[in-house]
This record gives structure tokens, C-alpha cells and sequence, in this order.
């Protein structure tokens, strides 16, 4: 199910503050907010994950001022989990420049000063209320921000976040999925906190993929479909080996966006009470979620904070699709720059 606008808004774009270890799916992801008019995009922080952090940095930048959003302020953010431990990446699945080795290769803009853990704190008191935190990465940065301003829940709408999974398998352990188990104790911190949660993950990340067909149209559209269409093909190479068999590629980052927008509506989403196991055995990382209320319709959970959305209209690929296939052409060149 789709809906334009989330009616508690009265038509107004949602502030939103995305949080993102740039590699091709948040690409989609920040293409998405900076493109749709239920969005109202206020700043963009970079996080270690799919890729080093002055790499995600770089692909925000870049992937903003492609959409013609260069007034978008771009933090780079944490280079590592919040204990300190040595950050692990999967250049495996987004290339090695986190675009599916067919990015451009050029630095766009400069981050702004602060960091991006103070850039949410800071957007937060600008707009008591008002901004949605959506991050799609590792949750170091959100983590980071409650600890430097315990009151964050308080001046936030909510978080949404791409990560986890409820019923489905992980994609790094059995039971873990990747931006939880990349740093479960800022997880476990963000689960924690008395904010509304909603959790987009596996169970229907998943199930809402790209393929060829889709690839194909994006190429024939303007310049930002054709990159898109691009930095997919090594994307799709991973998931056809990896999960499918076939060459489809998962949607994950804009799943959350559209969630937390309103522009697309869970089927199934209920509000649970849920954690983030962090001890070393072989369940960290995992997010338990306390559905045994789902055979009588899940009933009201006393403690209930977080959303957890089970079921989403997989359509929803086509709505995404024809939003960057009619963006149009960059706004900065899409040449590949030749290296030293």
C-alpha cells in the first residue's frame, strides 16, 4: 500500500535527517529523499558500513549534488563501532568505491564541520518535533548523538531504521542482520532509547527487489537513471550468487525512507517490545522481537516502542523506479575521472 502524504503531516514534507554508509543501495536511498516532495531532506551523515566512512562521505556528497541538492549539508561521521573495535566492510557487495566499481571517481563539495552525530542534535533543536531520523547504516552515529544529548528522544518525531530482522534470517549470521551486527552495542543504545522505533528490515527488505527489467528502464531515462542503472549491475552480481539465484538486487535503504515518509504504507507493522543481543556468542547482534502476540492480532504491549514492519506491498520497486528514471539528467558530470 502507497499513500502520498502521512496524513498527521496535513501534506507537509517530512524533515528528515538521513543517516547512511553510502554504498548502492543508500545511492537509491538519498536519491529517493533529495527527489520526492514528501521529503524535505535537512542533512545527510556519513557512516562506517558497506564502506569506509570518507568513502560514504564522498558517495553522500556526490549523490546529493547529482540530484541538484547541493545545499545539503553532508557530516562525515564514525569510522568504527562505538567500542572501538576494528570496523569490518563489504566492498564484496557495493565495489570497492561503494558504487559498484562504476562510480565517477570525483569529489563533490566538502562536508560541513560538525560531525554527524552533532549535525542530528543540531537539526533536532532547530525543529523541535519536526525531524525524522532515518539511518540505513550502522547506528554509531545515533548512538553517538544520545550520548550527547540524552534528551534527543525528546526533541525528535522518531527513528527509522533499515536494519534487523524479526521472522526472516540475518544476511551476516544465521540470526543477525548486517547494520545491527556491524555495531550491536549502538544498536542496543538506540533500541533503548524512549523514542518511537519503527524497524524496516529483512523481512521485507527482501522481498521488494530491482531486476534486469527494471535496470533496463532506468538506463533509459536521463543521466541519474543511466548511473543508477550502472553502479546496479555489480549489486545484482552479489544478490545472484548470494540469495536469489537470479540477478535481482535487494531495496533495502529506500524501504526505510518510504516508511518513514509515509509514501509507502506497511501492510503489517506492529508495535512490540524488541532488543539487541550483544553478548559474543552466536546470537549477537540479533534483534528479538516479542511477537508472540501475533496470534491474536498482536495486542497492545505494555513498554511497546518499536514498529516493526513485517509486510509491505513489493510492488513498491516500481514506484521507486519510475521516480529516478524520470529525474532526469545530474547535475554534476557523470564522466568517469581518470586516476593518477
Amino acid at each position: 500500500m502507497t499513500a502520498d502524504l502521512r496524513a498527521d503531516r496535513a501534506g507537509r514534507p517530512l524533515k528528515m535527517v538521513l543517516d547512511c554508509d553510502t554504498g548502492v543501495d543508500d545511492t537509491l536511498a538519498i536519491l529517493y529523499a533529495a527527489l520526492h516532495p514528501a521529503v524535505e531532506l535537512v542533512g545527510v551523515g556519513s557512516v562506517w558500513g558497506n564502506v569506509d566512512v570518507e568513502t560514504a562521505t564522498r558517495n553522500s556528497l556526490h549523490t546529493v549534488h547529482m540530484a541538484g541538492r547541493p545545499e545539503v549539508p553532508v557530516a562525515r561521521g564514525a569510522a568504527g563501532p562505538l567500542t572501538g573495535a576494528p570496523a569490518v566492510f563489504a566492498y564484496h557487495v557495493h565495489g570497492r568505491d561503494g558504487q559498484g566499481n562504476a562510480g565517477t571517481g570525483r569529489t563533490v563539495g566538502e562536508p560541513v564541520a560538525e560531525t554527524a552525530a552533532e549535525q542530528i542534535i543540531r537539526l533536532a533543536r532547530a525543529h523541535p518535533g519536526e525531524v525524522e531520523v532515518v539511518a540505513v547504516g550502522p547506528l554509531t552515529n545515533l548512538a553517538l548523538a544520545l550520548g550527547l544529548c540524552p534528551e534527543l528522544p525528546e526533541l525528535v518525531s522518531g527513528v527509522t531504521i533499515m536494519g534487523g530482522a524479526a521472522l526472516a534470517p540475518g544476511n551476516v549470521t544465521e540470526v543477525a542482520e548486517a547494520n545491527i551486527w556491524c555495531d550491536p552495542e549502538a544498536a542496543a543504545a538506540v533500541f533503548r532509547a524512549p523514542w518511537p522505533l519503527t524497524m524496516v528490515g529483512l523481512d521485507v527488505t527482501m522481498r521488494t527487489t530491482l531486476d534486469e527489467g527494471h535496470r533496463t528502464r532506468l538506463a533509459a531515462g536521463g543521466t541519474i537513471g543511466g548511473y543508477v542503472a550502472g553502479i546496479l549491475d555489480h549489486y545484482m552480481g552479489f544478490f545472484a550468487e548470494a540469495a536469489f539465484g537470479e540477478r535481482r538486487s535487494c531495496l533495502h535503504d529506500v524501504l526505510a525512507v518510504a516508511v518513514a515518509a509515509g509514501t509507502l504504507v506497511p501492510t503489517l507493522a506492529p508495535t512490540v517490545r524488541a532488543y539487541v543481543e550483544t553478548g559474543d556468542g552466536p546470537t549477537r547482534g540479533q534483534t528479538v522481537c516479542d511477537l508472540r502476540g501475533m496470534y491474536m492480532g498482536f495486542p497492545t504491549q505494555d513498554g511497546a516502542r518499536c514498529r516493526v514492519v513485517l509486510e509491505t506491498d513489493p510492488a513498491f520497486a516500481e514506484a521507486v523506479v519510475d521516480l529516478i528514471q524520470t529525474a532526469g539528467d545530474s547535475a554534476v558530470p557523470l564522466d568517469r575521472e581518470e586516476q593518477a
